[in-house]
């Protein structure tokens, strides 16, 4: 193809064209000789966002020194280069930086120039461009030695400043680091994009009464002047910039080894210390679980862990230093509950997860972030599964793949892989569906290829591509063990390309090309739903993309549906026998013969497909008696598939909303938490919907229908911190519903316990399970708000405080959640970190319905200023102050704020997230209400 051929000649010969002067510039002289230098003519030389391929950084020698005084830093980089084309330019990132100076040396660390190089700069791009009057020649290494320096950054990107607060109310400062995707151009001129994986050394200075943490370990430690010391780190292993990290804290730590060796800290602010305990036991056990797995020793000698008290996201993988956000990290047994508990075990499995895949091997670019984010999102699962199977996490990776199945049926959403080139798209790459769609598709690869051939599969990936990058075609080819003609030739163990179907695993009977497959799960955006239908002795099959936000009446409905085609591993169960059947469905249409004496199918066992099932004809009414007759024929698996599966199929208009609330009307005979609390679940969100709405009738019949269908449930808990985690799980959330419905004898124990609190001055422990709901209780007076406020202001504990805030914003009074908000935006007491959880829980509250949304429309511009517009906060403001808006009224208003903001937000698929939802509660509420509300009526009788 010509296009294809004039590309590759361009790439070839890019020096002399895309980094050479303009029109207006010296030409490139031959190697050797010096051109003139020609500052004012030189252009900036390079118009591609992404770096030229053809100089590779190889080592980084960087020295820090940041003032926490002045609230600023300076630093120096020699960066080792190999050049592949004869070039005059170098082009890199670097972002709010100041470059003091920059010189190019050659191999023997003489100055290719006595001259000042120009360095032109691309804000834009975010790129800067340094000029060699003598021509850097391919073949040849050279050092790029650049001194800079900036201020410490505001906000949570780059290198910036962080603050905690001492017990006697004193402020210490810190600076930490967080790089990904594309901010480590902020903290040092780098060449900041995955692929140019390189070594790094560094030096930090810092006054005594601090300490330095890196990636590696301090080797050296010397002496500047009086003051000042100089900590000088190990070389790192070979990594992306994005992985670089540094801390200067007067933080304490643990310490303990895993079996290998490996010396695990977790560092804390001094006063939190006590609540590190349990973190160092979970690194340590994850470590050696995943260098028993993935069979690789960590690469490391170390693995420091520490709690940032600014941290905008949960966590970060930094090879070597994983930073994370004190409610991630920190557990303290007097104020944390047994679900803080598991976050932080699963926070630092998915961490961990990262040291393996994303750290020793990285995706090429960020189109293919999933490979790191949904693999260590799904190790969260394995992995804790496998150390603390008493957490029952299994029970979460339901919820997990629900979460994805909501954003995946929305037409806004996107495939798994997707073209992703500025910071903007790509920090919205990491999302719904890199994370937990990617981690649910590999679990249904995972079932379909049995365990060990998956684990093999992912160790045979991660041996090929140590220290490197791959792409989604790598894994693939892992998993199906296939390789290059080369490799074959050469005897490794894989088949060739062209062998790939011959040799693969045979399924159902036939061959399977599993990148074929999974292309049509990363490749295409959405989920299929599957509708099965019985005649006669046969299953009939057919797959549709699911959507909740048109109805197959719409006009709309064939041109969404067209070109979409899923390889789809089904597996079914049938009354006949406990056997699971698998089929693998690869045509629009298909049918099975399963025999005329099966009286009831189940597909999709246990939810280890990523699709949507719906029963045609009369099949919902076989899976409502099943359940009602004989509900443990099914795992609780899939009867919490049953239960979402149909209330997703009411919203997208395939099934009326009486049959799905009848199909949970079993509820009264289950035991099991995880469908109980899914069916709760789904009642109380249409409860928050309808109660948002002037809707006074239908409010209180629903909560007094929710309360009476559960009160056996209700009246079973106790108001302590025993039983399983499951009990543990489900006492929170049904306790919670009940006081919020007002239920009698529940508001009466919260008062109760607010009031012995409150009686304590605070030392007494709250049950952890039922906290929340005692604190959102006391909330609802002058007296009991403001002593909330206060304990907030001065609790060390990260797990206290987020409960504390929640309560607080449960408060009726609007002037209240008003002094919240404006608190909150203000940025000292509540910090900026928790400002879109705390305008979210404003937005849950049915007085701060409205009033979250006008404070983000009046505060705007703030917030983009305070939290980045590209951010998953502001993405999560948009997305989650609209969620319950139900009106044509409110999605017009919401309609005409995006309209107001497009310039900003172009590029932001949040925006049409945030009106797919609004337009799909409308469409909810006009199919719905009424049958809901005769429902309602007809059980009220």
């Amino acid at each position: 193809m010509v296009l294809l051929r004039l590309l590759a000649l361009s790439l070839f010969h890019v020096c002399l064209v895309g980094c050479q002067p303009n029109s207006s510039q010296q030409a490139s002289s031959p190697p050797g000789e010096q051109s003139p230098l020609g500052t004012d003519k030189l252009s900036f030389p390079w118009s591609r966002l992404r770096l030229p391929r053809y100089i590779i950084p190889l080592h980084y020698r960087l020295l820090l020194h940041p003032n926490l005084t002045s609230l600023s830093f300076t630093g120096s980089v020699q960066i080792q280069i190999d050049v592949q084309n004869n070039t005059n330019w170098v082009v890199l990132h670097s972002k709010g930086l100041q470059i003091f100076n920059a010189t190019i040396l050659n191999q023997n660390l003489a100055h290719l120039s006595d001259q000042v190089l120009p360095v032109l700069h691309n804000p834009q791009h975010e790129q800067i461009g340094i000029f060699s009057p003598r021509v850097l020649s391919s073949g040849q290494k050279y050092f790029l030695y650049i001194e800079f320096g900036a201020e410490l950054v505001e906000g949570f990107y780059g290198f910036y400043k962080s603050t905690y607060k001492t017990s006697t109310g004193e402020t210490r400062i810190l600076a930490s680091t967080h790089f990904e995707p594309t901010s480590a151009r902020m903290a040092f001129p780098c060449f900041d994009e995955p692929i140019f994986k390189a070594n790094f050394s560094l030096r930090i200075r810092r006054s005594q009464e601090y300490i330095s943490l890196s990636n590696m370990p301090i080797v050296k430690t010397v002496e500047v002047n009086n003051d000042l010391l100089e900590d000088r780190f190990a070389a790192s292993v070979k990594m992306s910039t994005y992985l670089v990290a540094f801390v200067v804290c007067d933080f304490k730590s643990v310490t303990a080894t895993t079996s290998s060796g490996v010396q695990v800290s977790i560092y804390a602010a001094p006063e939190k210390w006590s609540q590190t305990h349990y973190a160092l036991e979970v690194a340590v056990k994850m470590l050696d679980f995943y260098e028993e797995y993935f069979n690789i020793r960590y690469p490391l000698p170390k693995q420091d862990l520490i709690a940032i008290p600014d941290f905008q996201s949960g966590a970060m993988e930094n090879w070597g230093l994983t930073t994370y956000r004190e409610t991630s990290l920190l557990f303290d047994p007097l104020t944390s509950s047994v679900s803080d508990k598991l976050w932080v075990t699963m926070v630092i499995g998915h961490e961990l997860a990262h040291q393996w895949f994303g750290n020793l091997v990285t995706m090429e670019w960020w189109n293919d972030i999933w490979l790191n984010e949904g693999f260590a999102r799904y190790m969260e699962y394995i992995s804790v599964e496998a150390t603390y199977p008493d957490l029952k996490v299994e029970e979460y990776l339901l919820h997990t793949c629900f979460a994805a199945v909501g954003h995946d049926s929305l037409n806004s959403s996107r495939p798994i892989s997707s073209p992703a080139e500025n910071p903007t798209q790509i920090k919205e790459m990491f999302d719904t569906v890199s994370y937990d769609k990617g981690a649910c598709v590999l679990h249904m690869l995972r079932h379909f290829l049995t365990d060990d051939v998956f684990q093999s599969g992912i160790v045979r990936y991660l041996r090929k591509y140590s220290f490197k990058n791959a792409r989604n075609q790598d894994l693939w080819d892992s998993l199906a063990n296939t390789c290059s003609e080369e490799d074959f030739i050469s005897g490794k163990h894989c088949y060739s390309s062209g062998q790939a179907t011959k040799n693969a695993y045979l399924f159902a009977g036939e061959h399977l090309d599993l990148t074929a497959m999974m292309n049509t799960w990363t490749l295409q955006k959405g989920i299929p739903l599957v509708t099965v239908t019985r005649k006669g002795p046969r299953l009939l099959l057919r797959q549709d993309r699911f959507l909740r936000t048109v109805l197959p009446s719409d006009p709309l409905w064939p041109m969404l549906q067209k070109g979409f085609l899923w390889h789809i591993p089904l597996t079914y169960k049938t009354d006949a026998s406990s056997t699971i059947h698998r089929h693998l469905m690869t045509t629009h249409t298909d049918s099975i013969h399963i025999g005329e004496e099966i009286s009831w199918v189940k597909v999709n066992t246990d939810m280890t497909g990523y699709y949507v099932v719906h029963y045609g004809d009369d099949g919902w009414d076989e899976m409502t008696k099943l359940l009602r007759e004989n509900h443990t024929a099914l795992s609780y698996k899939d009867r919490t598939h049953l239960i979402h599966n149909a209330f997703q199929l009411v919203t997208a208009g395939h099934l009326p909303i009486n049959k799905a609330l009848d199909l949970i009307g079993y509820l009264q005979y289950e035991t099991h938490t995880v469908p109980l609390i899914q069916g709760l679940g789904y009642l109380e969100a249409f409860y928050r919907m309808i109660e948002k709405r002037n809707e006074p009738e239908l409010t209180h019949d629903l909560g007094m229908y929710i309360l009476r269908f559960f009160r056996a449930v209700i009246d079973q808990q106790t108001w302590s911190d025993s039983g399983s985690v499951s009990e543990r799980r489900l006492r929170s959330e049904v306790i919670s519903l009940a006081c919020h419905l007002d239920d009698p004898p529940c508001l009466e124990r919260a008062h109760q316990s607010f009031k012995d609190w409150l009686q304590s001055n605070g030392t007494l422990n709250l049950p952890t399970d039922v906290a929340e709901t005692v604190y959102s209780v006391g909330a609802q007076d002058d007296h009991g708000w403001t002593s909330l406020l206060h304990t907030y202001n001065v609790s060390l504990s990260a797990a206290q405080k987020y409960k504390i805030l929640f309560a607080l914003t449960c408060s009726r009074d609007t002037s209240k959640l008003e002094r919240l908000l404006e608190l909150g935006l203000e940025g000292t007491v509540i910090r900026s970190q928790d400002l879109s959880s705390l305008i979210l829980m404003v937005a849950r509250n049915p007085r701060g319905h409205h009033l979250a949304w006008s404070f983000v429309e009046k505060n705007w511009d703030t917030l983009v200023k305070k939290l980045e517009l590209d951010s998953f906060c502001i993405r999560n403001i948009l997305i989650g102050t609209t969620g319950q808006f139900s009106s044509p009224e409110e999605l017009a208003e919401v309609r005409l704020f995006f309209e107001s903001i497009k310039e900003q937000t172009s590029q932001l698929r949040a925006t049409q997230i945030a009106l797919d939802n609004v337009q799909k509660n409308v469409r909810w509420i006009q199919r719905n209400l009424e049958t809901l509300r005769n429902w309602v009526n007809e059980q009220m009788k």
